[in-house]
């Protein structure tokens, strides 16, 4: 594929991604993607580059309403065969470790570079932080402590 300079366009639902299911508030849609091989002029590195557009279903952790988290990445992955080859990639590549037989499962990719782009704490673009200072009621005030007894029992 390298050599050939192959691309391959395709387009999977959210729901055929099983280890994205449990970060997502629902498998609703689908993403688009892209794979192009090649090797850099440069440094003759094999290298494939993956570029994603999809929209995430996550759930707003302010205001716990479903939102779309808008995704479109292209990131250039350089394809190594051990561990020791890392550091000669160049900085703007990802290393991508290719298994011994030389296969690369193309959704493996795409589901991989999704898992990354799910923030730690979604939050819906527009929602406003909480930032009050809760006073307690008057009815919260006038209730008895519940310590009181143990104070009057401590005062005997």
């Amino acid at each position: 594929m390298v050599a050939a300079h192959r691309r391959f366009d395709g387009r999977v639902p959210l729901s055929g991604l099983e280890r994205l299911q449990g970060l997502v508030a629902d498998t609703e849609g689908e993403c688009a993607y892209a794979l192009e091989f090649g090797r850099d002029e440069a440094l003759q590195v094999p290298y494939v580059e993956l570029t994603i557009e999809t929209a995430l279903p996550l759930t707003c952790q302010r205001s716990m309403q479903r939102f779309l988290l808008p995704v479109s990445l292209v990131q250039r992955l350089g394809l190594i065969r051990d561990e020791d080859e890392e550091q000669a990639l160049p900085p703007d590549y990802e290393a991508l470790l290719v298994p011994e037989d030389g296969n690369l499962r193309p959704l493996d990719l795409v589901e991989d570079e999704l898992v990354l782009a799910v923030p730690v704490v979604p939050l819906a673009p527009g929602s406003e932080a909480v930032e009050r200072d809760f006073s307690a009621t008057s009815e919260e005030l006038d209730k008895a402590n519940p310590f009181a007894a143990l104070a009057a029992l401590k005062k005997q």
